[in-house]
């Protein structure tokens, strides 16, 4: 495989769960995770769901920080994708873990890019 970037699937439960209902709080983690982590932001969009919930994308320069809470069962969802060489994507996923204040977390660390061989824009099928 051609990687052409790195994504982590992280799965944070036992958050604290005014935290996970909190927008302003989330946005402001998620920018923070993305510039101390070294990524460059040039976008964002969250939604307030009711009666809770928070759904929101920071997108970055190297590619994007997604999440999706459930305060009502303690848990997040977050997708972070990165294509740059220079944002430290383990460091983003400690910041918005720490941020969350979750006690137990899992992740999967999937690398993207194309399968051996494609090189012709997708013809080789």
């Amino acid at each position: 495989m051609k990687s052409l970037g790195t994504q982590i699937l992280l799965d944070l439960e036992n958050c604290n769960s005014d935290i996970l209902d909190d927008m302003e709080f989330i946005k402001a983690t998620l920018k923070k995770a993305a510039t101390v982590a070294g990524a460059t932001v040039i976008g964002e969009t969250f939604h307030k769901f009711q009666p809770v919930g928070v759904t929101g994308v920071v997108s970055i320069a190297e590619s994007h920080i997604c999440i999706h809470t459930w305060p009502e069962y303690s848990y997040a969802s977050v997708d972070i994708f990165s294509c740059g060489d220079e944002f430290n994507l383990d460091m983003a996923s400690r910041i918005i873990e720490e941020g969350l204040q979750s006690s137990d977390s899992f992740s999967k660390v999937l690398e993207r890019g194309l399968r051996q061989g494609q090189t012709d824009g997708g013809k080789d099928k």
